[in-house]
Formats: C-alpha cells, structure tokens, sequence
C-alpha cells in the first residue's frame, strides 16, 4: 500500500465527539497531502453531521502528536499544491463547530498550527511546541503567524515566531496558551473530558458563542453589540432554549436537537 493511499487519519465517534487520530508513526504524524486531504474530509464530515457536536484530534501513537509539515513534499511543492491554486486543509477551513487538540512530544510548524486552529488544547507533560519555520527561511504559513499572536502574550509570541524557539507545554499553560497538562497516559481521556463537556451543552448555543467570540479580536465592542443581540434572540427562540428551560425546572438532563 502506497503512502498516499494509507488511512492516515483514523476516524472514530464517541457519542457526539468525533476523535480524529493521526496515524503517519514512522513520520512521527508529519503533514502530507494525503493526511492532509483526510483531514479536510473528516472534519467537512463533522460539519456535516448534525449528531456530531465537536471534535478532537489526537495521534494514534503515544508520544507524538504532529511534526509538522513533511519537508519532502513542501520542497518539491506537492504539499502546497503549486501549479493548482492553494489546497484546502484543516488550518484553513471555516468550521462551526469546535475542536480539541490533544498534544503530546515535540510539535513543531505545521503541527503547531493545527492544534492552534482549533480551539481548545491538551498537552502531555514534557511537551514542546514551537514554529520554526523562519530557520528553514520560511514563515508559519498555515495560520501560525497570526494566531499564535492571538493566543499567547506578544512578547511569547515574537520570540518564537522570530527565533523559531521552543516553549515547553508547562510554561505554555501559566501563559494562558494551553488549557490542561496531564501526564501522556490521561491525555486523550483529558480531552474527551472536555469534548464532553461541550457536547453536553446546547449546540446552537455553542457554535453562536464560538461565532461571536471569534469575531471579538478584530471588532469593537459596538460592533459586536447588536450581533450578539441578534444571536441571543436567535437562540431564545429556538428549540434547545425551551427544553433547556424545562429540563432545567424538571430537574433532568436537557435532550438537545440542535434547531
């Protein structure tokens, strides 16, 4: 069986998470166009799927998570799609619903910023994350150079870009970057704990506030005002507004339908 052809994304669902695990061990998980490519499948199938409320993506090997993009296939241009117009990955896809990174080993480039593209991330202990893509004469193209800035302080985030620098994953949680770290054994149960958590609560409520708080950085609090009250009449209006009411006076757990 030929590299291209692999499962190199195992696609497993839990209950109302879908777990995407990156399974290119011998490459330690780097970024091809084929994982690329199931990625991007997986995830527009996630979207697709009204059952499916989050997502997390994790490796199938412990101790590593992404190393980042496969040089071989950026050097020779197959990554990026040259000759064809730029390929859709996972970096870049507009998603309404959110996503777990579980991250563990040293994630470097391209693995860095997949985890950043989603919204929530878990790391085992002893991890290191950097974008070193400025040592290879290159920038961190999939979304590193701005979302990096976005969720680590300014200062943490022009080291690394600029310097290629590593950070360790536990420095990385005081910063406000990470959200958990646990030793390599709880990291997917950590993260399926989260996942959880958030599949728990009323869909359409989740993917309006994943929608407004991504609008907040580059919107002024009057702008995002009247979009909110418009949300908000959206969700008191709906469905899972009602049930979440009587669920609530009824003492039981809400049965969401997600309209």
């Amino acid at each position: 069986m030929s590299d291209a052809d692999a499962e190199q994304v195992l696609v497993e669902r839990r209950g109302h998470v879908m777990v995407l695990r990156l399974n290119r061990p011998q490459k330690r998980n780097a970024l091809n166009r084929a994982m690329s490519d199931q990625l991007v499948a997986a995830a527009e199938e996630a979207e697709r799927d009204p059952e499916i409320r989050v997502g997390v993506i994790a490796s199938s090997a412990p101790g590593m998570f992404c190393a980042g993009a496969d040089l071989a296939e950026v050097s020779s241009g197959v990554l990026g799609g040259q000759g064809s117009g730029p390929r859709r990955s996972f970096h870049g896809l507009e998603r309404r619903k959110p996503w777990i990174a579980a991250v563990s080993g040293v994630v470097l480039g391209g693995g860095l910023e997949l985890a950043l593209a989603c919204e929530l991330m878990v790391a085992a202990e002893g991890a290191v994350i950097a974008l070193p893509e400025v040592q290879r004469g290159l920038i961190a193209g999939g979304g590193g150079v701005f979302r990096l800035p976005k969720r680590a302080p300014r200062a943490v985030a022009m080291e690394m870009l600029l310097t290629g620098g590593r950070l360790s994953v536990e420095r990385a949680y005081t910063l406000g970057v990470i959200n958990r770290v646990v030793p390599e054994a709880a990291l997917l149960d950590t993260a399926l704990e989260l996942a959880d958590a958030i599949a728990a609560c009323a869909p359409l409520a989740v993917q309006e506030s994943l929608r407004i708080a991504r609008l907040a950085p580059s919107m002024a609090d009057e702008a995002l005002w009247p979009i909110t009250a418009e949300s908000l009449r959206g969700t008191y209006a709906s469905e899972d507004c009602r049930e979440g009411m009587t669920a609530w006076a009824e003492k039981r757990a809400p049965a969401w339908t997600g309209t």
